[in-house]
């Protein structure tokens, strides 16, 4: 078990690479058309699938790269790699996280609350990465259930977010939008670098 200011920083680090502001832009698109209560099921709905999803790979994420004989240090500087790209996409206002841009693309409100805003937009590769290398910072299921702990207070704000997303939207703009974002890029570039710098001294403990 960590240091509480460990868990605080944890939970910046996953609301940062989940970055709901980034979304907030297609969110709106996908639900334009939609009702408030429907746009309110389908937010409750995304928060759902996305601490699920986290929340299960928390669990067996450790499982799964043992199963694929990889070691943690080397998810680890993998894991940071991709959130250091990912990190630059946000920074200079390139779309990190993908996803159909038209919202006839997609078949229902109750679709694109999975897919693709919860997974991939929300939940993608970046999350679980940063959630299995987490998870195995300290061996205990004490570490584990404050991990998901973490990851049920992010999705919470997500939730949150999304909800608040016309009012947000009309009050900040696409400017306010897109410093936000880029804000939360140089956060999670910093968190990539601390990742990297720990993974490499693992696997090459003469740098240390």
């Amino acid at each position: 078990m960590l240091d509480f200011t460990e868990y605080v920083k944890i939970f910046v680090a996953i609301l940062a690479i989940l970055n709901p502001f980034g979304v907030l832009p297609l969110f709106l698109t996908l639900t334009g058309s939609s009702t408030d209560k429907e746009r309110k099921k389908t937010t409750r709905t995304i928060g759902l699938a996305v601490a699920s999803v986290l929340a299960l790979t928390a669990l067996l994420g450790e499982r799964v790269l043992e199963l694929f004989g990889i070691s943690i240090a080397s998810f680890q500087v993998g894991g940071s790699i991709l959130l250091l790209l990912m990190a630059v996409s946000m920074m200079f206002a390139k779309d990190a996280k993908g996803g159909p841009q038209r919202p006839e693309e997609v078949p229902d409100l109750e679709s694109i609350a999975v897919v693709p805003l919860s997974v991939p937009l929300l939940a993608g590769p970046g999350s679980i990465s940063t959630i299995i290398i987490y998870a195995n910072l300290a061996p205990s299921w004490t570490h584990i259930g404050l991990i998901i702990l973490c990851i049920v207070a992010a999705s919470f704000v997500t939730w949150i977010i999304l909800r608040l997303a016309t009012k947000i939207g009309r009050i900040i703009g696409p400017l306010g939008l897109s410093i936000v974002s880029r804000l939360m890029g140089l956060l999670l570039a910093s968190i990539a670098v601390e990742f990297f710098a720990k993974g490499i001294v693992k696997l090459l403990p003469g740098l240390a």
